[in-house]
């Protein structure tokens, strides 16, 4: 006879979220003593050159609703276009400048906010410039392989970035795109599904 269970089994879109935050953002959620500040929480770590810029933004989902349990790490360059890796060969990046950040969302209000620098150009495929951007990777309940996008800058004329301009539908680039909200400060909502979705990228 088979005995029917009294508890409801995790599905396959349960298993990222908070499992995600123990892992990665251990302070964040509460749980201390295993490092002193959560890995990512501080990108700038002494005199970094260029100029300083806030990164905020939200996860929405579909409905345009805040994902409150998203997490989301940056990678950039530094402001004269190097990144902060054993594999960068063109220079020495700013050694007071990470190129790493992660922040989970409010558990209120869903919002993360980073304190970074204005990245420089990169080059792309080819040697050909790539505008300056910050690459976006993004995890949550319901999201258990990571999304990568991209956020440029509002005030740069991006006509000509490689990447941007393989994009076909010419109308969602903005979807990659931050808001200028003031002197350094930028938002760049993450939208998953919908009108405005975010275009995404494999990698």
């Amino acid at each position: 006879m088979i005995r029917r269970t009294e508890y409801l089994k995790e599905s396959p879109s349960q298993t990222a979220g908070p499992y995600v935050h123990i892992g990665c953002v251990p302070n964040f959620c509460g749980i201390g003593g295993v490092f002193p500040e959560d890995l990512g929480a501080t990108m700038i770590t002494g005199e970094a050159k260029g100029e300083r810029i806030t990164i905020r933004g939200t996860v929405l989902d579909g409905t345009g609703a805040a994902l409150k349990d998203a997490m989301v790490e940056i990678w950039q360059a530094d402001a004269a276009g190097l990144y902060n890796s054993p594999e960068e060969t063109r220079g020495e990046a700013d050694p007071h400048f990470t190129g790493f950040g992660r922040r989970a969302g409010d558990y209120d209000t869903g919002e993360w906010r980073f304190e970074t620098i204005r990245p420089g150009p990169v080059p792309g495929p080819g040697g050909r410039m790539q505008n300056p951007h910050v690459t976006l990777w993004i995890v949550a309940r319901g999201i258990n392989i990571g999304l990568h996008t991209r956020m440029y800058f509002p005030e740069d004329d991006v006509s000509a970035d490689p990447v941007l301009s393989r994009i076909e539908h010419r109308t969602r680039v903005p979807t990659l795109i931050a808001k200028r909200e003031g002197a350094g400060q930028y938002r760049f909502d993450i939208h998953l599904q919908g009108p405005d979705e975010t275009i995404f990228f494999d990698c």
